[in-house]
């Protein structure tokens, strides 16, 4: 419904109609952020998003409360870059964080100073969301690094293209198609980008990707082609194709962290 010179989208789009970003849009390295904001369950112009926004939005994923609310709780704190080398002692740290236990998520935050709407909610845009060195992190899936000349934000056909051949059977897509491939990305990426960042933190946070693909477009174990296809291509809710977002038993942090110490298990490599 956007216009080839990406206008606006029209206010009368009912919220949950799929419409694909508009050219000024603004679109994060998440598919499943992307898929929410071409719903409508996000702004669909990806600007200005409130916190109550972002979290409300992932029920519709059937991603649990909780796990909502800790990547919720994180992003949305204000980015301060962390130095591992920096000179300040362990006992300045350790009693930053007694005084403020989010001094630990400083890292990971994305938001700016004072970035705030006229209400004084804190609010992000969604291509905020490939700063790097936050959440973002190098060797995903389907988007290239930082320091690549595509960037860490859009979508990459041919990344995509390979995930979706990786189905041994070409009708699921399971934890061991996805372990194979990460694996491959890793020796790709070592080769591809001399500046690679990628420790363990970043290993466990690729993991992550997997297992959200898992857990909210299949069992955990596995996922259909026909549902991750459009999930990943156009970056929509694969609801035609049947699927339906889980209800009595969400996602929550627990069995995320179960599938993802599977999928580390099955890649097999020490990361350091």
């Amino acid at each position: 419904m956007s216009s080839p010179e990406g206008t606006p989208h029209a206010d009368n789009v009912p919220v949950g109609k799929y419409v694909s970003a508009g050219l000024s849009d603004l679109r994060s390295p998440c598919p499943m952020i992307n898929c929410l904001a071409n719903h409508g369950y996000l702004p669909r112009n990806g600007q200005n998003i409130t916190a109550h926004q972002m979290r409300s939005s992932m029920n519709h994923t059937g991603i649990s409360a909780a796990l909502a609310t800790a990547f919720v709780n994180t992003v949305y704190n204000v980015h301060k870059d962390t130095d591992s080398s920096s000179n300040v002692g362990f006992f300045v740290r350790l009693w930053r964080i007694v005084r403020d236990p989010w001094t630990l998520l400083a890292g990971f935050g994305m938001r700016k100073p004072d970035q705030t709407n006229g209400a004084g909610q804190p609010i992000l845009d969604l291509d905020q969301l490939a700063l790097p060195g936050a959440v973002e992190h190098d060797i995903s899936l389907t988007r290239r690094d930082h320091a690549q000349t595509e960037g860490n934000c859009a979508r990459q056909e041919d990344l995509v293209n390979e995930l979706l051949a990786c189905s041994a059977d070409k009708k699921t897509i399971t934890r061991e198609d996805l372990a194979a491939l990460r694996r491959r990305r890793i020796a790709t990426q070592r080769e591809d980008n001399p500046g690679l960042k990628y420790g363990p933190l970043q290993h466990e946070m690729s993991c992550g990707e997997i297992a959200l693909i898992l857990g909210v477009l299949g069992d955990g174990k596995s996922a259909p082609v026909e549902f991750v296809e459009p999930f990943l291509k156009e970056e929509r809710l694969p609801i035609q194709e049947g699927w339906v977002k889980r209800r009595w038993w969400t996602l929550g942090p627990v069995e995320l962290k179960l599938i993802v110490n599977k999928v580390k298990g099955l890649i097999g490599l020490q990361i350091k």
